[in-house]
């Protein structure tokens, strides 16, 4: 039987085979290197320009991170670990190997995230002017929220304090617990869904924020003695006049504080966090309960206004909202695609 073969020139092969036989590549390997969503692109290239849009702050701020610090080997070390575990696991043969390297991939640009917008508000602080707490407070007077109440309350109870500091803190806990899920159930594209809404979430927040900069509602209203120092405690007051009287040059990644407070960022990262779950029968309910938690004990922990919350459940609407808009357009785009390749093939022939 005689082979027929193609008028065209086929390439020669033999490279790319000497090329796969220097490398052995894993089933792990294979999956981790499949063709990522769109999403995942285009996530990834915003990512790279907020890093540039972040230099920029800092420069204009004449700011800078000073990399030598020893408070920076923490980060050092676990970036280190991340990207070690991230590229080497999928060459190994570990059952788990995929959803251990997808994770420690989510849970280094969750991280890096999270370091960019703390990292942004100290320069976002120094280009603002004036002060929004006359305005948020007669907002939380027309809307019947004693914030001083719920201060005093607190104060007087040692089991609040405990039980709020906890929830407060939880803000990196859900997020690490969801991305885990979404990993060992192999779904990349909504993993990278829920970080996308998370970063958009911070940089709306810190767009906002320049435009009502505030010291929050402790400092405004509380004048007397302190009988119960708050998660945040007082770091808006000192810090942002320091940093637009230019007295701070140096962002230490060891020490950031928050200094938002319009629009509460723990409102809009627990708006997304419930948001998130609820597709997780598994875990709905005991990350809907932490996160009411945690919201509970914003206004105190966080020293947030209640308008403050209700911005940051607006930042997270707009942010799902924003990414709903790009996931259709994605979709129409690859229909229209579909569409128009039968038509293109019959006009080439």
């Amino acid at each position: 039987m005689t082979l027929m073969q193609p008028s065209w020139p086929v390439p020669s092969t033999a490279g790319v085979d000497s090329a796969m036989a220097d490398e052995l590549v894993t089933p792990a390997l294979a999956a981790v290197r499949e063709a990522g969503p769109s999403i995942t692109r285009h996530f990834l290239t915003a990512l790279l320009l907020s890093l540039f849009a972040l230099s920029a702050l800092m420069h204009a701020a004449g700011l800078h991170i000073d990399p030598w610090r020893a408070g920076n080997l923490p980060y050092y070390a676990a970036g280190a670990v991340l990207l070690s575990l991230r590229f080497g696991l999928p060459r190994t043969a570990w059952r788990h190997a995929v959803p251990v390297a997808r994770f420690c991939e989510y849970a280094g640009l969750f991280t890096l995230i999270s370091l960019m917008g703390a990292t942004a508000s100290y320069p976002v602080a120094a280009l603002t002017h004036g002060y929004a707490d006359v305005a948020l407070q007669r907002v939380d007077e027309a809307l019947g929220f004693n914030w001083l109440g719920w201060y005093r309350t607190v104060a007087a109870h040692p089991v609040l304090q405990l039980l709020g500091t906890a929830a407060y803190r939880s803000i990196y806990v859900t997020p690490a617990l969801l991305l885990w899920a979404k990993a060992r159930a192999g779904q990349h594209a909504e993993a990278y869904r829920f970080i996308a809404g998370f970063w958009l979430a911070a940089v709306i927040t810190l767009a906002v924020f320049s435009l009502m900069p505030a010291v929050g509602p402790f400092s405004h209203l509380w004048h007397g003695a302190i009988p119960y120092m708050p998660e945040s405690e007082l770091w808006q007051s000192g810090l942002i006049p320091a940093l637009r009287a230019h007295s701070v040059h140096i962002v230490d990644l060891a020490k950031l504080r928050g200094i938002v407070s319009a629009p509460s960022f723990h409102t809009a990262a627990a708006v997304l966090y419930i948001v998130a779950a609820w597709r997780m029968p598994s875990m709905r309910w005991p990350i809907v309960a932490l996160n009411v938690a945690m919201l509970l004990s914003t206004p105190v922990e966080g020293t947030h206004y209640l308008i403050d919350m209700l911005l940051g459940a607006v930042v997270a609407v707009v942010s799902l909202a924003l990414i709903g808009f790009y996931e259709r357009m994605q979709f129409a785009m690859a229909r229209r695609d579909r569409a128009g390749a039968p038509t293109s093939v019959a006009a080439a022939g």
